[in-house]
């Protein structure tokens, strides 16, 4: 009989690869998002956390989200 490995949260963040942000949404676990901030920190953009189960982290990942690109500088 399989272990049933029982998750706490789900988050669905953007991966930035090689300083470009990917097109499409990831989902992990809450703790190996937390391993990957502590790793290096702001790298990847996060786009929810909290979420209760797997199933809805894919549809929400599998939804196109718009993340707002980074604001200018102004200059007076």
């Amino acid at each position: 009989m399989r272990a049933i490995e029982i998750s706490g949260s789900w988050v669905v963040y953007r991966m930035n690869m090689r300083g470009k942000v990917s097109e499409t949404n990831s989902v992990c676990e809450q703790a190996e998002w937390e391993a990957m901030e502590r790793e290096r920190p702001g790298f990847h953009t996060l786009i929810k956390a909290g979420i209760t189960n797997e199933g809805e982290a894919e549809r929400l990942a599998r939804t196109h989200i718009a993340i707002p690109a980074p604001c200018a500088a102004v200059t007076a």
